[in-house]
């Protein structure tokens, strides 16, 4: 049962392929999958169980397809562009959001799975699937920026107090980009290239969307084009939008350890499963190199509700705020912060006009991990 349940997210993206297959109103069965996944999702109880699988193809085979049939997916949308008879601007919407949602789950956790683990034929699919939301370059700054930086005020990824998704997305997206590019210019220089040297990285990300394009337009012309561009763009900043809740106002010291209370974890079954074990991943943050199926969900957690309602709620602040982060924030900061984090998200917490919500607590009370 380990090892199949991780097959839904494939089941989902064979889901999407038939719709556009089917073709008409069929192309919205893509983003369909979001509220119907959520609704499921969010009426489950918690998974706490740990993952009893090995290391090996049975485990890996569901992250390839996953990969895999997400970068086909846009070959299927040129496909069905240039063989629909008619197609309506409502259905011109449905592909474009199945694409963009089908580009952030499973692909973002499946392709991040790939570039987190050793090995170059892992790392190069990883690397180059993520075409699918113009970023081939984006493990650059997570492995090296975001890794280091978790729960500080350098890391884009978490987002401080009070800050809304939408203020959030935008800057995210580029942030992440100018960090990936930066970081990638100074390791250049380091090594005695010039910072825009044939070497960067931003070259070979151009080129994969220059090949991924022209098949795209082979196929289906510049309507097609068209459309897988406009889905990929949604993707680009759908994806920074999920980053909001895996790290949303936790704090740490600058230079401190990383430790697992630095991460939510959202332990719905769905979330789980859909997102690879992206979702449970405190174990992540001490040890990227370990695979999906060993993490272990958190049981000293500030329990989340399922990532798919966090979403929607983000989608109204006030509902994200007063409901559900306010509530976990005020728990995270007296139960497992330290003095020292508690301080700054005092901080943060008065610019943001929250309220100062912080117990005295006795010495030797604040957790150690």
């Amino acid at each position: 049962m380990d090892y199949t349940r991780y097959y839904v997210p494939v089941l989902v993206q064979l889901a999407a392929y038939a719709g556009f297959a089917l073709g008409g109103n069929w192309v919205f069965i893509g983003i369909a999958s979001l509220p119907l996944l959520g609704l499921i999702d969010s009426v489950l109880p918690n998974d706490m169980r740990p993952r009893e699988m090995k290391r090996g193809l049975m485990a890996d085979l569901p992250v390839w397809l996953a990969t895999i049939l997400a970068v086909g997916l846009y070959f299927m949308a040129a496909f069905w562009v240039r063989s629909a008879e008619a197609i309506t601007p409502w259905q011109y919407a449905g592909a474009i959001l199945s694409l963009a949602w089908m580009s952030v789950v499973p692909l973002v956790p499946a392709s991040h799975e790939l570039y987190h683990q050793r090995g170059k034929l892992r790392r190069f699919i990883g690397t180059y699937s993520q075409v699918c939301y113009l970023d081939c370059t984006r493990e650059i700054a997570h492995v090296t920026g975001h890794h280091l930086d978790v729960a500080t005020e350098h890391d884009g990824d978490t987002a401080r107090r009070g800050v809304s998704l939408y203020a959030f997305t935008g800057n995210a997206v580029i942030q992440s980009t100018r960090d990936a590019w930066r970081m990638e210019s100074d390791s250049l220089e380091k090594q005695g290239y010039g910072r825009w040297s044939i070497r960067h990285r931003i070259w070979k990300a151009l080129l994969a969307q220059l090949v991924m394009q022209s098949l795209v337009f082979l196929i289906g012309g510049w309507t097609a084009v068209a459309v897988v561009l406009a889905g990929m763009v949604g993707a680009r900043f759908w994806v920074e939008s999920f980053n909001y809740f895996q790290h949303y106002g936790l704090i740490r010291i600058e230079g401190g350890a990383i430790a697992r209370r630095h991460v939510w974890n959202h332990l719905k079954p769905l979330s789980r499963v859909m997102g690879f074990e992206i979702t449970n991943h405190a174990d992540h943050h001490t040890d990227s190199f370990a695979a999906f199926h060993e993490l272990r969900p958190d049981r000293q957690w500030i329990p989340m509700p399922s990532v798919f309602v966090c979403f929607f709620s983000a989608l109204i602040p006030p509902v994200w705020h007063n409901m559900v982060i306010k509530p976990a924030l005020k728990r995270w900061d007296n139960e497992l912060a330290t003095p020292e984090e508690r301080e700054l998200a005092r901080a943060q917490n008065r610019a943001a006009g929250w309220p100062d919500w912080f117990d005295e607590k006795p010495a030797g009370a604040w957790a150690a991990s």
